[in-house]
């Protein structure tokens, strides 16, 4: 049987229903150009209501200067950041008629805390305005005529749209749909793809047996992690397998760059960040008496539970019979960095479309009419926001550049 084409020159085709396809579906029915989303998945946004199962943390409100540079040196994506960002995501969400809610600490979610709410109304004006959801299309790439090959529902299916805008994710979380097949489908085309590398994931430590038995799954609070020029204030949490969560992710980019220039690399941790070096050597020369170290380190500095066990874990005896060695160690704890959890692991993925094959519009150089946004384009950023801020611009950035690609302006 033959497979069946649909034609419309005036629609534009987007693959991948995640929050940078949503958004370029909107850029896109703003100026009154029908969208047809094709989605491999049985619905759509799956990692965006998996991101906000327990609180969706959509922006971040601190300075721009500091939360640009959580970006790193990357100019491409901060200028897109910089165009849609955190105000504008704020004036969007309420254009939906959700509230946000900032926290404490300038993270921002929708009042109702969850992402199901926001998607559903979302996916409701996108529908208003004539953009149609096709769920479980899955994209085979381009047939030799440049048009669209999927395997759909009802069988082999051919699009021709006037315009294309790939919004595909990274390469982690395949059971949502981002398995990265798309990689080869480009690179079959000659088009560079830079290797999947994980982010926002774990790393593997050698623990001891006793750390793994007694203190996976414990989270470590109140400490400063650096790695490289790279620090973070936040928690991290001890696995089987070696350390994970969000202060192990603000650091990705510093140990994973460390771990492929050298085969390992090294997390520093200040386990009392809030005691300076002196008052912190003061309390260590204190008379011990007959107390345990243990008991010792208690009562003068208070280091109990996982912190204890980490110092343990590291130093050898003549650093803990030594107050300043040992005042160093606490104030710098050395763990040695093997390598990165597996791929699929990771909340987010390095790699992907480099910008020297993008046109300032998102457009593939080598593909004209075909643009790409999110997660599939190669940048990277932290959770805590950064993430889907970035998702958000760049898809808005591609739905603008097909936009004017089917007005002729590009």
């Amino acid at each position: 049987m033959p497979d069946k084409t649909t034609h419309d020159p005036d629609r534009v085709a987007i693959i991948g229903a995640g929050p940078a396809g949503l958004m370029a579906a909107e850029a896109l029915t703003q100026r009154g150009i029908g969208v047809d989303i094709y989605e491999a998945m049985p619905s759509a946004g799956r990692k965006l209501l998996m991101a906000g199962k327990s609180g969706l943390n959509i922006t971040h409100t601190e300075d721009e200067q500091v939360f640009l540079a959580r970006y790193g040196d990357d100019a491409r994506i901060a200028d897109l950041v910089r165009l849609f960002g955190p105000m504008q995501i704020i004036s969007w969400m309420q254009g939906l008629g959700i509230p946000a809610h900032i926290g404490s600490t300038g993270r921002v979610f929708p009042q109702m805390m969850k992402a199901s709410p926001l998607l559903r109304k979302w996916l409701a004006r996108l529908q208003e305005a004539g953009a149609v959801i096709h769920p479980r299309h899955y994209w085979l790439g381009w047939d030799d005529d440049g048009g669209l090959k999927f395997d759909a529902p009802k069988g082999a299916l051919r699009v021709m749209p006037r315009a294309t805008v790939l919004a595909l994710g990274g390469g982690s979380w395949r059971r949502l749909g981002s398995d990265g097949a798309w990689a080869d489908l480009l690179r079959a085309k000659n088009i560079p793809v830079i290797p999947f590398a994980p982010s926002n994931g774990g790393f593997t430590i050698d623990w001891s047996d006793r750390m793994r038995a007694e203190f996976a799954g414990a989270p470590v609070k109140s400490v400063r992690l650096s790695a490289g020029a790279a620090a973070s204030r936040a928690e991290f949490v001890i696995t089987q397998t070696g350390v994970e969560s969000g202060g192990i992710y603000m650091l990705s980019a510093s140990l994973r760059e460390a771990l492929e220039a050298t085969g390992q690399a090294t997390l520093l941790v200040d386990l009392l960040p809030d005691m300076s070096g002196p008052k912190l050597m003061e309390r260590l020369r204190r008379p011990r008496g007959k107390q345990s170290l243990t008991n010792h380190l208690r009562k003068t500095i208070r280091l109990t539970g996982v912190k204890l066990a980490l110092l343990y874990e590291i130093a050898d005896r003549d650093i803990l019979s030594n107050a300043e060695s040992l005042a160093k160690l606490i104030k710098a704890l050395p763990l040695k960095v093997t390598g990165t959890a597996p791929l699929d692991q990771a909340i987010s993925t390095a790699g992907g479309v480099p910008w020297s094959a993008l046109t300032p519009q998102l457009m593939l150089i080598q593909r004209p009419g075909v643009f790409c946004a999110g997660e599939m384009i190669d940048w990277d950023a932290p959770t805590g926001g950064y993430l889907l801020t970035a998702c958000f611009a760049t898809g808005r950035a591609a739905g603008r550049g097909a936009a004017d690609f089917v007005a002729g302006k590009a």
